[in-house]
This record gives structure tokens, C-alpha cells and sequence, in this order.
């Protein structure tokens, strides 16, 4: 299941060029689009449809997509006789008409009409010259110029006067609407051929990846719950389980999901009683998830579908528990405004249980330097020598001019660093944040003033500073050139360098030209703090040389103490999060490719990727630093809200609008947008609904940020570069309370003491002396069938004979259908043997391949096939060695490899082969399945029906 499915979109680019690249007619299209918009642009527009893959896929279906954007012969059908708009500027009557306004503005005394009737001229002059051949859209753009201002269709302020530069601006006006609307038709025909491409393509990579997303998934429900076939069936399943049905957070319910519930709830609609009680929680004033596509008038769809359909009840709670009186009388304000003011539905006036009084307050705002701009232009073309140098070693960064968000996180900090001090518990205050960026500056003035913080959103793997201590490890045993790495290794926890050892390297090699790794294989004082360094890397790199990451990576955490070395120094209120990442690294080196196949290189460049997250850990006395979507369903005594004056976001461009009625199966519309600001005419209704929505969800937004207080609220922010007229810090300025506050500079706040320098860390103890004995003794008595040729997947211990090892050697070797020197070392390595038994297997393994069961692998005579399938059978995972279908008569075979030269004659191989088979006839019920096992000399034996 892919929950993330960025992974996917970046491998698909490439599949999508070579199909344009084999399909010489959406090639055009996209270089037509390219050559319009540039190809940045053009990929984000694919982008965003790709994100909308449910929506076109659904939209396509019903001939939506083309559909949405009308042809301008249908919008403006006074220009039906023209094969483009522009084309009515050609011709004697169209001539005769703007020739004729020219002359009238030449009459006037202004230079300004003088310009323009000149310009009109110079147009129609090149148009009827074939040697200038001026196109009709080139002749259209320059008669705008020549009339209308730059951003909009209408006259300049000195032509408005004039009553033929009126008359001209009417037609122009046509024209102008007419040739946009018409290069966005053109626009939405290209963009929605090359998505089915794209989305061909995406859904091809999924399907040889056996990747699964979440629109999949919806998309099997909607399937299972209202196709004709399959629908009763799972919904008389579903009646005979389900009693009663819960959904809560329902405002976060997007359409498909929606229509797949009410493909099931509708059958009971009108009915007597088989219904199973519904219970649908919800709040539309907290749908702030449009981007994961939920829809806010599902839930409404919802409340007449309960009340009307089923014939249920609308219940509404406007009465809260959390909330102070004051942080209460802030939110019916604000929202009563809102009501007012911007025509937002739904709300009406809370009250409240609490009996605190509660506060509300503000902190100034962070003012903006006008001239800050120009100073950093000057600073940067300042010369070395003016500007001074730094040792970097000795000597911190200071730059002349903090940024305004490191600003406002100190003066948070210092507030909420005050509040701990008067005795508020940093886990009782939460700052919130639209965007995730703003908390990192906080995070750092938290912890240099000895406030415990914690970020609450997932974050990278690799992005954990411990983690790439590790990474930066791995990268120099890999390349034992790269002396940055090593130079961070020796850095991290993992040597504890300090600066003056760095020192001594880097001279050493100024003087010798050597990469570090070789200067620490030298001699090294017994005093130094690099002695015996070399040494350890030499053997790390070794076990590199042999071994999987894994492997390595947990025979270093063992020999070296990593996870002691790295909880020593870490403070004590990530120690948790630093143990949690490092044992999360074990864990990915075992899940990138399996564990059994990955290289150090692919192991490192699947972590820098990002596919990997860092697991949540929870802080139990930290401030909580979160998103305000990630703080649905918190609180805090204290909530925090950073950066509230941000100015409204501005119209998009190269986006997808998509609208997609509750009631109906599919959307209605689906619009590619080269601009918001400049929609074609039949997409500005759909553009404005968007438009509002937006608004109401930023309502919501700020509903959901208020309402996490318990008892104190406080908002900051920073002054806007632009306009922001209906921000958050203007809606709530005048009702919170000014703080006075300490200038920042110069401040400076004693950290409190550290962890204390002992601590225990929990560690499982070693696996007694009598379970290991019994481990091996109850290996030693599997049975034969089980343990002589296993799976190559089951692991190797030294309690397996030599036999076995040698049979699941052979059989990896199947896997890998090759017999070279690198993996022959490798089946030695995995499965402890010596060079002879190696070679064993490997001739085991060439004998079945060149046998009689050599057509096994001639891809020319198969349809499918397959190594280490894995199959349930009546509550037992079982794994096929090999399993195939032929192309000419569509048989399946189930083949088993056996070191033994007569397998048909062992009962135990011979029932288990059978049951093999009989798995695969269930999978395949009237097709024929047939088995056989593939010996070590090569035989092809088929298993008989019966038994003789």
C-alpha cells in the first residue's frame, strides 16, 4: 500500500516520455504546450492533474473532461464562421471597419489616439502585405496593446473619450474574450489527452510494482458495494455483521467515498427496519483536509440523505468543555464577523462549561525593514576584505540581519519559556503553524533557552541529525575517499572528535595529498584522539565487504556502543527520539529491497530519497510544535498561533478545478487552468465557487486553531510585505489583550541543567544457555522434507546440515539464473559454505536449468511465471518454488527443486508437492494444473494424480 505516493510519481515521468516518444500525436501535443508555457509549467500542470487522477478518470468516463471547456463557436456563435477568433480581423469589411476608426482617432488633437489609429494602420498594412504576413492572433495582440491597459480588457484612461476608440474597444473586447477562451479549449483537448497518457502510464507502474494507493482502494469499495454482481453479495455479509455504524470526522469525507457509503445505505432507504443503526459525526466548520480531497458538501449530502432517505434525526452541540469564557467570546466574535462579513454559513453562538475566566493576548508585531532589500544587494557585492573572514572552526556564523521568522520564534519563545517558569508544564502548550517551516526556527530558540520541544509531524529518516551521522559512516566505508563524511562521522557522537583532531587530519593531508581514511591507517600518537581510529574503520569496512547492511550495521551498533555513545550526548528530551530513529535505521536497512539483495550505494540513496519516515515518538513533558492540520482533536491549556498576518493566497496558475457535485456519481467539470485570474468564460462560475470555498476553509482553519485552547490564548506575527486585509491578526487583533515584551537583542536566558549524567538504558537480556540448546535440538528434529531443500528465503542457522545449506544455496541460485564468480561468493557468504559446496549447488542449479525442465525458462513458451510464490492453504502460508503458465495450451505448473534424485518415492515431498498443486487448482478452478519436480541431475519427474 503506497501511503505516500511520491515514490511512484517520480518513476513515472520516464514512462510517460517514452510514450510520447511512441506516440508521435501526444508528442505534438506536449511540445505544443511546452512551447506556450514552458516545460516547468507544463510538468506542473500534469502534476496537479495527476493528483486529480480520481476525478478525470471518473470525469473521462462520462465525456466530462472534453466536454467542460465549449468550443468559442458555442460561447461566442457571432464568430461561428471564423476557424479561429482572430481570423474575423481578416477580410475587406473588417478592414474597412478599423481603417475607419483609425481615421477618426487621427483626426484628434491628442498624441495618444494619433498612436492608436497609427498603430491600427500599421497592423492592417502587414496583414495585406504578403511579404510581412502578420498573423491574425499577432494583429489581434497588437491592436490590444495599441487600446486596452496591460492587465485588463478595457481602454486606456486618455482613449475613453473618444467614440471611435469606444466603438473599436467593443469589438475588441469579443475578439480578446473569444481568442483566450479559444486557447484554453485547445489548452483542456491537449492537457486531457496527455493525462490519459500520464495516468495510463502511473497506473502501468503500479501494476508491475504490485503498488496500491489509497484512490485504488476507494475505488475497489465503490466496485464491491454497487456493481450489479458483487453488490448483494457483501451487502448481506454486511447486514449479517454490522448492527451498528459509527463514522466520525465525516466533514473529511470526499465524493468517492461518499458514493461507495451510499451505494450500501441505500438500499435500506424506504425499508422497513433492516437497517443497522447510523451514528454520522461530523463538523463542517473544522473540513480544513480539501487537499486529501475531502468535500464539505458531502456532509451536508449526508444530513438529508439520514434525515430524509432513513428517516433519521439531526442533532446539533454548540456547548463545549474546553474552552475558557474568554477564548469562547473570541470565537462567537471573530465568527459572527465572519457571518457578517464574508457570508460564512453554519455557525452559531458557542457557550461553555469552563469557569475560568481564560486570556486572550497578542504579542507585537515583528516589524519589516523597507530597506532590508536593498542593504543585503550591497552587502553581497561587498568585497572579502571588507566583509572580513571567519575560522568556521572557532568562530560562529553572524549575519547582519536576522530573518523575520527567527525573529518571531525568539519572541515566542521567550514567552512561553516565561510560562514554564511560573510553573505551566511545557507538554500544557501547543504552537500551531499553517506551514511546517515556521516551526523549525522555534524549535531551535525552545531548546537554546532549555524549553523541551518536540515537532509532531512525521518527518524523514534521513532528515534526523543521527541518523545521517550513520549515513555520512556508510558513505566513507563505501568510498573511503569522501573526506566530508568521514569528516562528520568523526564528528558525531560515534568518535566525538573534537575540533583540534580535525585539525590535525587536515594538516597532515595539506602536507601529504591523502585522503583521511589512509592518514588514520598511520601512526598515531597513544595520547591522540585519533589513535586506533583507522583500525576501526578498517575493520567496519571489511564486514561492508561481506556482509548485507544490515548485518553490518548491527554488528557496529554492538561492537561500538553506538546507541550508548549517541544517548550519552544527546539532550535528555530527544534521547527517546535520537534511540527511536537509530533502531528505525536497522529496520529500513532490512526493508529496502528485502534486506537480502540491497547495497550499501542503494541502501544510502533509498534513505537520501526520503522513502523512509522517522518513527513517532512522544515527549512526555515537551511543547507540542504542530501544523495546524496535524492538531485536530489536540489541546493545550496554552495554544500559540505564529505568523497570523499572512497575506490571502494569490490565484494559481497551470492548476486543476474540479467540480464535483455530492449528489452525483461523477464530477460535472473538470477544467486544466493555465491561469485562475483569467479562466474562459464557461469556467468562472466553477472558478468563483472555488474561490469561496478557499475562503471558508481558511475560516475553518482559524476555527480549529482557536478553538485548541483550553485557558490561554496568544497570537503572533509579522508585519505583511503586502496588503493582508482579513487576515487572522486583523480579524482578531482588537479583541486580544497587548503584551509588553523585552527587546530580543542582547536577552539572554540560563538553560537549565541537562539530563543528569547517569541514566539506564533498557536492554533486552541475552537468550539463555537452555533456550538455545532447545532451539537447536528442535531444529535438528525437523522433518527432512522441511529442512534438506527449504525455501532460499528461510534463514541459515549452525544447527542446518550441509545439505540443507547446500539445497537452499541451490536454490537462490535459481532465483538468480546466474552462476558467476560474485555470486557464488554470495551464496557462500548467505549460507555459511566452503568453495566446493558451493560449486555443488551451483552445478545442482545448472543441471535443473539445462534439463529436462529447461522450457521452464524459455520466456517464449510462457505467459507468467514466477519464483517463491507465496500462497495461503487452509491457514497455512505456503511458498511455491516456481510457478508458470504455458502460452500454447494455458496450463499451470507447479514446480518444486529437489537436490534429491528421487523425489517420487519419499511419501512426505510427494504429499507436500500435491498440496502445493491442489492450492493453485482452488486459485484456478477448471483450468488445469499440473506438478512436477526438478531434480539436482537434471530429471523433470510430474507428479502422477494418484499415488501407485
Amino acid at each position: 500500500l503506497l501511503e505516500d505516493d511520491a515514490p511512484a510519481r517520480a518513476l513515472v515521468w520516464r514512462r510517460f516520455y517514452q510514450a510520447l516518444l511512441d506516440q508521435p500525436e501526444r508528442r505534438a501535443d506536449f511540445e505544443a504546450v511546452v512551447a506556450e508555457h514552458g516545460r516547468f509549467q507544463t510538468e506542473k500542470a500534469l502534476g496537479q492533474a495527476l493528483d486529480k487522477r480520481v476525478e478525470f478518470v471518473r470525469a473521462d468516463a462520462a465525456g466530462r473532461v472534453d466536454a467542460s471547456v465549449r468550443h468559442f463557436h458555442a460561447v461566442f456563435p457571432a464568430l461561428s464562421a471564423h476557424a479561429q477568433p482572430a481570423h474575423a480581423l481578416v477580410g475587406a469589411s473588417a478592414s474597412a471597419r478599423w481603417l475607419g476608426w483609425a481615421d477618426a482617432l487621427a483626426g484628434e488633437s491628442n498624441k495618444t489616439p494619433q498612436k492608436a489609429a497609427e498603430r491600427v494602420r500599421e497592423v492592417f498594412v502587414a496583414m495585406a502585405d504578403p511579404a510581412q504576413q502578420l498573423a491574425g492572433a499577432d494583429a489581434l495582440a497588437a491592436l490590444r496593446k495599441a487600446f486596452f491597459v496591460a492587465e485588463e480588457d478595457r481602454l486606456t484612461h486618455h482613449l475613453l473619450k473618444f467614440a471611435a476608440a469606444q466603438q473599436a474597444a467593443a469589438e475588441l473586447l469579443t475578439l480578446c474574450s473569444a481568442q483566450r477562451h479559444h486557447a484554453a479549449w485547445l489548452y483542456q483537448q491537449r492537457m486531457g489527452r496527455l493525462c490519459r497518457v500520464l495516468i495510463a502510464a502511473f497506473s502501468a507502474l503500479k501494476r508491475e510494482r504490485g503498488w496500491i494507493d489509497m484512490s485504488d482502494v476507494e475505488r475497489a469499495a465503490m466496485v464491491l458495494l454497487s456493481d450489479p454482481v458483487l453488490s448483494g453479495w457483501v451487502q448481506e455479509r454486511l447486514d449479517t455483521q454490522v448492527r451498528h455504524l459509527l463514522i466520525d470526522e465525516f466533514q473529511d469525507t470526499n465524493p468517492m467515498q461518499w458514493h461507495a457509503l451510499l451505494s450500501w445505505l441505500g438500499s435500506y432507504s424506504g425499508t422497513a427496519g433492516s437497517a443497522p443503526g447510523i451514528f454520522i459525526v461530523g463538523d463542517p466548520k473544522q473540513s480544513i483536509y480539501r487537499f486529501r480531497r475531502a468535500e464539505p458538501q458531502v456532509f451536508r449530502a449526508a444530513q438529508a440523505f439520514v434525515s430524509q432517505g432513513l428517516g433519521g434525526e439531526l442533532l446539533s452541540c454548540d456547548h463545549t468543555r474546553r474552552n475558557a469564557r474568554a477564548v469562547i467570546e473570541v470565537v462567537n466574535t471573530v465568527m459572527a464577523n465572519a457571518a457578517e462579513q464574508d457570508h460564512y454559513e453554519g455557525f452559531r453562538s458557542h457557550t461553555t462549561d469552563a469557569s475560568a475566566p481564560g486570556r486572550v493576548c497578542r504579542l507585537p508585531p515583528i516589524a519589516r525593514d523597507r530597506s532590508a532589500a536593498a542593504d543585503g544587494a550591497a552587502g553581497a557585492d561587498a568585497p572579502a576584505a571588507e566583509s572580513g573572514w571567519r575560522d568556521s572552526l572557532t568562530q560562529a556564523r553572524e549575519t547582519p540581519e536576522e530573518t523575520y521568522r527567527s525573529l518571531e520564534a525568539r519572541q515566542v519563545a521567550h514567552w512561553i519559556a516565561d510560562a514554564v517558569a511560573q510553573g505551566r508544564a511545557p507538554s500544557d502548550v501547543m504552537v500551531l503553524s499553517r506551514r511546517r517551516a515556521g516551526l523549525g526556527p522555534l524549535l531551535d530558540a525552545l531548546r537554546a533557552l532549555g524549553v523541551p520541544a518536540q515537532i509532531g509531524e512525521k518527518t524523514g529518516l534521513n532528515d534526523c541529525c543521527e541518523v545521517r551521522d550513520i549515513v555520512a559512516l556508510l558513505d566513507v566505508l563505501v568510498s573511503p575517499r569522501h573526506d566530508l563524511s568521514l569528516a562528520r562521522a568523526l564528528r558525531s557522537p560515534l568518535f566525538d572528535l573534537p575540533d583540534e583532531a580535525l585539525v590535525d587530519l587536515a594538516v597532515r593531508q595539506r602536507a601529504q595529498r591523502l585522503p583521511w581514511f589512509e592518514l588514520l591507517q598511520q601512526d598515531w600518537p597513544v595520547a591522540h584522539a585519533l589513535h586506533g581510529i583507522g583500525a576501526t574503520l578498517t575493520r567496519w569496512k571489511g564486514w561492508l565487504d561481506d556482509l548485507p547492511p544490515h548485518d553490518v550495521l548491527q554488528a557496529i551498533y554492538g561492537s561500538h556502543d553506538v546507541l550508548g555513545r549517541f544517548a550519552m550526548l544527546a539532550p535528555s528530551v530527544q534521547r527517546d527520539a535520537v534511540l527511536s530513529n537509530l533502531r528505525a535505521l536497522l529496520t529500513a536497512a532490512l526493508e529496502v529491497a528485502g534486506g537480502r539483495f540491497v547495497t550499501p550505494y542503494a541502501f544510502v540513496r533509498a534513505l537520501k530519497a526520503g522513502a523512509v519516515m522517522a518513527p513517532a515518538t512522544v515527549v512526555d513533558d515537551a511543547v507540542r510544535l504542530l501544523t495546524i492540520h496535524g492538531a485536530k482533536g489536540l489541546e493545550a491549556g496554552a495554544v500559540v498561533l505564529l505568523d497570523t498576518d499572512t497575506p490571502a493566497r494569490a490565484a494559481e496558475t497551470m492548476g486543476v478545478l474540479v467540480d464535483w457535485p455530492a449528489e452525483a456519481a461523477q464530477p460535472d467539470k473538470f477544467f486544466f487552468l493555465s491561469s485562475e485570474a483569467r479562466p474562459p468564460v464557461c469556467a468562472v462560475a466553477t472558478r468563483d465557487s472555488e474561490w469561496l470555498q478557499r475562503q471558508r476553509e481558511e475560516l475553518n482553519a482559524l476555527y480549529v486553531a482557536l478553538t485548541r485552547a483550553r485557558d490561554t490564548l496568544l497570537i503572533s506575527s509579522i508585519e505583511p510585505h503586502r496588503d493582508a486585509s482579513g487576515s487572522w491578526w486583523q480579524r482578531l487583533c482588537e479583541l486580544a489583550e497587548p503584551l509588553d515584551v523585552q527587546p530580543l537583542h542582547g536577552v539572554a536566558r540560563a538553560a537549565p541543567a541537562d539530563s543528569p549524567e547517569v541514566f539506564e538504558m533498557l536492554v533486552l537480556p541475552s537468550a539463555s544457555t537452555a533456550t538455545a540448546k532447545a532451539t537447536a535440538a528442535a531444529t535438528a528434529a525437523a522433518p527432512a522434507a522441511e529442512s534438506a531443500d527449504g525455501p532460499a528465503g528461510a534463514e541459515p542457522t549452525a544447527c542446518d546440515p550441509p545439505s540443507a545449506r547446500i539445497g537452499k544455496a541451490m536454490h537462490r541460485m535459481l532465483e538468480w539464473e546466474s552462476f558467476g564468480a560474485a555470486h557464488l561468493h554470495a551464496a557462500r557468504r548467505e549460507f555459511g559454505l566452503d568453495a566446493e559446496q558451493a560449486q555443488q549447488a551451483s552445478a545442482m542449479a545448472q543441471r535443473i536449468l539445462q534439463g529436462a525442465g529447461a522450457w521452464a525458462w524459455d520466456k517464449a513458451q510462457l505467459a507468467w511465471s514466477a519464483n517463491e510464490v507465496e500462497l495461503a492453504r487452509n491457514g497455512v502460508l505456503i511458498r511455491l518454488d516456481r510457478l508458470l503458465q504455458r502460452k500454447d495450451d494455458g496450463q499451470w505448473w507447479v514446480l518444486d527443486h529437489k537436490s534429491s534424485h528421487a523425489p517420487l518415492k519419499d511419501p512426505d515431498l510427494v504429499m507436500q508437492l500435491r498440496s502445493y498443486r491442489d492450492a493453485v487448482r482452488a486459485i484456478y478452478p477448471g483450468q488445469t494444473v499440473r506438478a512436477a519436480f526438478l531434480t539436482g541431475d537434471g530429471q523433470c519427474l510430474e507428479l502422477p494424480e494418484t499415488t501407485p
